[in-house]
């Protein structure tokens, strides 16, 4: 019975990475029946529950041996997470921050990595980075340079489980809680709150939805930019047949945007690629339609989930640059 659940737990985390399209005929009530069977197996199973969650968001630790580092000027800064960060008042600040270079040492509590990544326009708005599944900061450096391009300074957060940030197997109150301590940084770094942008890609969208239903808009941070957006990992899983809609009926992860956009009041840019075999752009849409305006919606023919920037440079630039420039104008005093 392990082995089999564990090869059910296996597809359903390849349903939030790949977009493996999988269909199998059976009668509804017996996926219902199957899937009751298997969430009460995994309800009495603390390991099979770790094991979901490992194979959900595949946290990469480490750095990769080819990285080359960041620019001259830029910095690592690690913080402790601390047993409660639920809101951003609750987050350690600077002066309980860490800053090192040595990558070996794991100070106690648990820590998270944050790149600071300074534009040099001082008066650049700054854009919180929160990254999907899989990658590490390291391995997203290429889109991070990119959003910079585009005219802002980054503060980008690497989530427990991945890059040098304390191994942990993750969860969705784990993540948020290590991007709400992300987002205390930010506040303390960009004094100017209608500056301040939170961009999410992939599953970094569900973290940016949530985090941004919680904050008032001009108030607390001037835009929303959600490249390869779902509107649940339940609604992604059950875009690849019956593997996937069981799956989506015993995951405990579930990043439920669509719940949470109409609480979304500060302007919103959504980029999807035509070509997504990870998130289906349908899901990406339908999150979109839901959103408060003022939005905009840039469909990127033929990109695919995670190189939207590499695919479609000129286009890509052009929105991103267009939403900034629009939004700070904008919240300019």
């Amino acid at each position: 019975m392990r082995k089999k659940l564990i090869d059910i737990i296996g597809a359903t985390g390849t349903v939030f990475s790949t977009g493996f399209w999988m269909r199998r005929s059976i009668t509804r009530w017996a996926w219902a029946l199957l899937a009751g069977v298997l969430a009460t197996q995994l309800s009495s199973c603390a390991w099979l529950d770790n094991k979901q969650r490992s194979i959900t968001y595949r946290p990469t630790p480490g750095i990769p041996a080819d990285f080359a580092g960041l620019r001259p000027g830029d910095q690592r800064i690690f913080l402790p997470v601390h047993a409660d960060c639920s809101a951003p008042a609750q987050c350690p600040t600077a002066s309980s921050s860490i800053s090192t270079t040595n990558t070996n040492i794991h100070p106690e509590p648990q820590r998270i990595e944050l790149w600071w990544l300074p534009h040099p326009d001082v008066e650049a708005p700054t854009l919180l980075y929160l990254h999907g599944t899989f990658r590490n900061l390291s391995q997203n450096l290429t889109k991070i340079d990119s959003l910079r391009a585009a005219g802002f300074a980054v503060l980008a957060v690497d989530y427990r489980g991945w890059g040098q940030s304390t191994f942990i197997v993750p969860s969705e109150a784990t993540i948020m809680q290590d991007a709400r301590l992300a987002l205390a940084e930010l506040q303390r770094r960009e004094t100017r709150p209608a500056q301040r942008f939170i961009y999410g890609h992939s599953m970094g969208t569900g973290v940016a939805v949530e985090m941004a239903s919680s904050l008032k808009a001009g108030t607390d941070y001037g835009g929303l930019i959600l490249e390869s957006a779902f509107t649940s990992f339940s609604d992604v899983a059950r875009q690849v047949g019956f593997v996937g809609y069981l799956g989506a009926m015993i995951n405990t992860e579930r990043f439920e945007s669509i719940l949470k956009i109409s609480k979304v009041n500060a302007p919103l840019l959504m980029l999807h690629g035509s070509a997504d075999n990870t998130v289906p752009m349908v899901l990406g849409k339908q999150l979109f339609d839901a959103a408060n305006e003022p939005k905009q919606w840039v469909p990127i023919a033929g990109g695919t989930h995670s190189r939207l920037n590499q695919e479609a440079p000129v286009q890509y630039q052009a929105a991103v640059t267009a939403f900034k420039t629009a939004v700070t104008l904008k919240n300019r005093p």
